[in-house]
């Protein structure tokens, strides 16, 4: 019996080395995109984005918390602006902050997690006009913790993630479309 125990300790404990060391292998960065085609011009969907007050009608995240306490800055569009949030487990918490506003072409965002997991991640968006539409892509990037890392051997972050931003774009398209009288 205490063999047999002791084989399963030593297998497990290879298993977690295993686990440990292909993660330390993994990248030390990440990024994730995706995009999409919304018929509209840039100057129709730019607002929605550049707004955070405006989130509440296209963002993924919005909706995972009907008790989420959203508090705004002054100022909730453009260069400057904030959006701070806490939420259940789903939600998290955490803050936005608009740095660099170049209406119709980009908007960058320092995006603050403290919960689940804490971290700081830039996020892009670039509205480039393309035919009647605009081809619209939403980057997040940033450092990948050893954490991260491990987290990564279990879950596919781009999936997840990308999922959320693919959503988030199908959403926008539609508020953008509407309002541009394309839908």
């Amino acid at each position: 019996m205490k063999k047999a125990i002791l084989a399963v300790v030593i297998a497990l404990l290879i298993a977690i080395i295993a686990v440990l060391g292909f993660a330390a292998t993994k990248p030390d960065t990440f990024t994730i995109t995706r995009s999409a085609t919304i018929s509209a011009p840039p100057s129709a969907i730019f607002p929605h984005v550049n707004d955070f007050q405006k989130w509440r009608g296209w963002s993924p995240w919005e909706n995972l918390d009907p008790n989420l306490k959203r508090t705004y800055s002054e100022k909730t569009a453009g260069e400057g602006a904030t959006y701070a949030w806490v939420g259940n487990s789903q939600a998290g918490e955490g803050k936005m902050t608009i740095t660099e506003s170049k209406p119709n072409d980009r908007i960058v965002l320092k995006l603050d997690f403290v919960k689940p997991m804490q971290a700081t991640n830039k996020v892009q968006f670039l509205f480039k006009p393309e035919g009647d539409g605009t081809n619209v892509s939403w980057t997040m990037d940033g450092n990948n913790a050893f954490i991260g890392k491990v987290f990564s051997v279990f879950v596919n972050m781009d999936a997840m993630v990308g999922g959320s931003f693919e959503q988030g774009l199908a959403s926008l398209k539609a508020v953008a479309e509407k309002e541009a009288g394309h839908a």
